[in-house]
């Protein structure tokens, strides 16, 4: 128990900038990150609660934990807004809820992006680096609300964006790789290396 205690007491390590009301995808997957590193995320998403004393006692203080981790790293400003909160799930889905916007929103957002998405076509001044990083961006951010896009996907999606200067090379990467096991980095390794 001692050693489980210090394993999630030992977070002062890791930095998370302070979130100061913009950017909370972002934010909010730094924090997913870290509180499942401390094995903490369980009592935020999933609201865990417990009925025997122990199991009960154990939970209240992962939840004060991920409580105490969560104020920790929200600006001062925008701490107000979360003060009356009780529980970590309380406190996560009223920054949630403000800053990432109700289902509904959601939706919407995720509708853009994947609009975006199926609309990327690299310039003809464009480097891969950059249109990689365009591409990454977008799909982060439609991960961040949840959309599962898999890597076949999206490689077919910037094969087919290319310049025409890269038709050469569609091909050789093609035949000389196993399409599945391609990745988007491994792409843009492959069409940098070209």
């Amino acid at each position: 128990m001692a050693e489980n205690l210090n394993s999630t007491t030992s977070f002062a390590k890791v930095f998370i900038p302070v979130f100061n009301g913009e950017g909370f995808e972002h934010w909010s997957i730094r924090m997913k990150t870290i509180l499942k590193s401390k094995e903490l995320w369980d009592v935020v998403f999933l609201d865990i609660t417990a009925t025997e004393d122990n199991q009960l006692r154990e939970a209240k203080r992962k939840d004060a934990l991920d409580m105490a981790f969560i104020q920790q790293e929200v600006h001062d400003l925008l701490f107000s807004r979360i003060a009356s909160c009780d529980f970590s799930k309380q406190t996560w889905e009223t920054l949630q809820g403000e800053f990432q916007g109700d289902p509904q929103l959601l939706s919407v957002k995720l509708q853009g992006l994947r609009r975006d998405f199926e609309n990327l076509i690299m310039k003809g001044d464009e480097t891969i680096g950059n249109y990689f990083s365009i591409v990454m961006d977008n799909l982060g951010r439609q991960r961040s609300y949840g959309e599962e896009l898999p890597d076949q996907k999206v490689i077919e999606m910037v094969l087919c964006s290319l310049t025409p200067k890269y038709d050469h090379v569609i091909p050789s990467i093609e035949l000389a790789n196993d399409s599945a096991s391609v990745t988007p980095v491994k792409l843009m390794g492959l069409l940098q290396s070209q």
